[in-house]
Formats: C-alpha cells, structure tokens, sequence
C-alpha cells in the first residue's frame, strides 16, 4: 500500500490491482468446465434426438408418404444413406486426426457449425420432397452432413468430460435424447415436425456460428481441457492402437447390438398390436412410462460403466436383448388376438436400448487419444452406430416388404440375440483363462 501523490488515503499498488484480476479470472474460470458439460449435453441429446427422430424415422414418412415410393425402394435408399455417411465420417475422421483437429476445439466447433446449417436447411426443405430424385438428392446431402458430423460430436468428450464423469454424462445424454423422442413428436409426419425442428435449429446454427468465428476466452480454456484428460480411460497406461484386435472386436460387438435393436424393434412398432405400448403410441400413459423408463436404464448403464467397464455392460446388453424377444416371440405365439400388450414389453427393450446407448457415446472417445479419436469415432459410431442401424432398418422394411411375418422375423432376431448372449461371455471366460494360462500372477 502507498499514499496518492496528492498526500490523499493509501491506493493499493498494482501488485494487489494483479491480484485482484487474478481472483476475477479465476472465479469465471471455475464455471467454465460445468459450462462443457452443458455444451456437451447439448449438442450430443440434440444431434441424436434429430436423427433418431427425423432421419432414421422420418425418412420412411418421407419417402413413403409424400413421395409415394414404394418400402423397398426406400430401404435402398436408407442402406445408401448409411453407407455415404460412414464414408464421410472415415474421411473425416483421418482428416481431423492427421491435421491435429481432432484436439483444437475451434476446429471442431466451425466443422460443427457448417454441419448443423447444413441440416438446417435440408429440415427446412423436407417437405418440398416430392419425387424420388428429390429424395435421392435429399438423402445424399443427409448423409455427407451426418457424416461430418459423427467424429466432430462424439469427440467432444475428451474436451468437456472428465474421464470419471463420462460413464454418468453420457447416461444423460440417453436419457434426455430417448425421453424426448418418446414424447415428441406424438405422429412421425415430416411435413409437420420440420417447421418445429427448423425453428429449434436456426438459432442453434446461429450460437455455433457466433462461438465459432468470434475469440472468447471461456473457448480458449475449454481448447486447454483435453491435455488432463484427453487420453482415454481404456487407453491408460498403453494406448489402444485402431489396428488392434482389442478395438475391432469391440466394434463387430457393438455393430451386433445396433443391428439386433433396429432389425426387431421396426417391426414391432409397425405392427398394429403393439403400437398401444411403443412409443407411437397415440396415449401418453405408454409413452411416458417409456421415458421414465428411459431415464432410469440410462442411469443404471452410466453406473455399471463407471464401476465395472464395457465388458459387464455388454453381458447386460445381450442378455436383455435375447430376454425382450422371447417375450415378444412368447406373446406372439400364445396370447389371444385383440388383446394389449402388457408394459412389460417394451420395459425390457427400453432397457437394453438405454444401455448400449450409454456405452456408445462414452466407450469410443474412453478408447482413444487427442491423436486417434477421430478415427476411432468415426470408425466406432459409424460402424456399429450408423451403418448397423441403417443397414438392419432396410433389412426390416425389406422383411415388410417382402410379407414376412412378424412372428417369423422375430424368430431370426430372437436366434441371434440368443447367440450373442451366451457367445459374449464364453469368449470373456476363454479370453481370462487364457490370460491366467499365460501369466499365473494376473489372479
């Protein structure tokens, strides 16, 4: 402290002016890391809600309803989607990873803003489809955005989310996506969920746009997060290498999951006894039980990961799976026409689907390093994500299309949930034995 050269009261020197400042800016960047986890969140329940909702069910709507063509020609056209948008998604995964954008986050954002005004736009104009070369145009520009979109997204996490917190954050994430969709909209007509979604995403481009061009400081830390905790959780103290067998057995397992929930669970939706407990339910009751549902597999995935990993996860997974169809293949078979299912159904199913959720936004970037996420994301979420997903949808219109029954395609879904839930854990137990085998003190 020293006296104002006027012979006035002491001022504080600059030393205390520097401290005081230091103070400030630590105080605004304690709020910055909670501010991650909401951008996080954000983005990542926002981007799966739209494309679980408007992509992967509104395109059916889209290309049956308003464009009159016919289930099997639009399966083709889902297949092509999937395949375009895990091209784009490998290309720009390898881009991002050999430029270092994978761990520059004003990169990212900027990537990320051209994709959601991309999407914007192609929401916007929805509607105006009315050929099938329309369609087909639609589609491909879908694709190339959903694509870009799939290594940028899911890398978020090793910039916001702290390794103990991923398995908890990405259960929010599920929860908050499929609750919303089971909620909202209440019928899958394109023509009038696009004016809404358009709505919500103009502004949503515009936020992106802003943070993206313009330097703030909160951005600038928030760049900084990944050098504590970009290495993945899985990847401590040797990193997993994309190449390694560990990686892809990971991705055929998880591409197993993906194609045995969209291969039964189209059927089930579109077959009119148990529309009354889906989430096309035209009741709220149903609907909501679902959400909550949700909500509370979600939890319980974020704990079982946090606690004991991916492998018990996936045990869980499979073993729900093949549970779920054989009540839906028992209730088939023996109770009476005309009568509603009971909620058991699809509480089983609703469970499954939250848990493999939860593993496929946390375990990709937890497998990975700032050097190898994208590719590894792109590779994860595209294959086993997308690719599973679209490829098993088409499978299912096609089955539609086709006449086969949907007592007779659970049957093939039911066999392979089966296999997968007791193969799973046999190669876990031969998969230990042999490390015990070659190395005794692993006990």
């Amino acid at each position: 402290m020293t006296r104002s050269p006027g012979g006035g009261g002491p001022h504080w020197g600059s030393g205390v002016i520097e401290a005081d400042v230091a103070l400030r800016r630590s105080r605004f960047f304690v709020g910055v890391p909670a501010l991650g986890y909401l951008i996080y969140v954000a983005v990542l329940s926002a981007g799966y809600y739209y494309n679980l909702t408007f992509v992967q069910l509104g395109l059916i709507d889209l290309g049956t309803r308003l464009v009159g063509m016919p289930e099997g020609q639009v399966s083709v056209a889902m297949a092509a989607l999937a395949l375009l948008a895990f091209v784009v998604a490998l290309v720009t995964g390898r881009v991002m990873d050999k430029r270092g954008w994978s761990s520059d986050l004003r990169v990212k954002f900027r990537i990320l803003f051209v994709v959601v005004a991309t999407q914007t736009v192609l929401t916007m104009v929805a509607p105006q489809v009315a050929t099938p070369r329309q369609f087909g145009l639609w589609v491909m520009f879908s694709a190339v955005g959903i694509g870009a979109g799939i290594p940028v997204t899911f890398s978020l996490m090793i910039d916001f989310i702290p390794i103990r917190h991923r398995g908890y954050v990405a259960a929010v994430v599920t929860g908050l996506a499929f609750s919303a969709a089971a909620l909202y909209p209440l019928e899958w007509r394109i023509d009038e969920f696009a004016p809404l979604m358009t709505l919500v995403m103009i502004p949503a481009a515009a936020a992106l746009g802003v943070i993206s061009f313009r330097r703030f400081a909160f951005v600038d830390e928030l760049a900084r997060q990944h050098e504590r905790f970009g290495i993945g959780r899985f990847c401590r103290p040797t990193p997993i290498a994309t190449a390694s067998l560990a990686f892809w057995m990971l991705v055929i397992v998880m591409f197993s999951v993906f194609f045995i929930d969209s291969l039964g669970s189209l059927r089930i939706i579109d077959t009119p006894a148990y529309i009354s407990t889906s989430w096309q339910s035209p009741s709220i009751g149903p609907r909501l039980f679902i959400a909550v549902a949700h909500v509370v597999g979600a939890a319980m995935a974020g704990v079982l990961y946090t606690s004991f990993g991916r492998r018990w996860l996936l045990v869980w997974i499979f073993g729900l799976f093949a549970f779920t169809h054989l009540l839906y293949t028992f209730h088939l078979g023996t109770s009476p026409a005309g009568m509603d299912p009971p909620l058991v159904l699809p509480l089983f199913y609703v469970l499954a689907v939250s848990f493999y959720t939860t593993l496929n936004f946390a375990l990709w970037p937890d497998l990975s390093t700032p050097s190898t996420v994208g590719t590894n994301t792109a590779l994860g979420v595209g294959i086993a994500g997308w690719l599973a997903s679209f490829l098993s949808t088409a499978l299912a219109l096609y089955s539609i299309s086709s006449g086969l029954s949907l007592l007779e395609h659970l049957r093939y879904v039911n066999a392979l949930a089966l296999l997968l839930a007791v193969a799973y854990p046999l190669v876990l137990y031969f998969r230990r034995m042999r490390t015990l085998a070659t190395n005794p003190e692993s006990t």
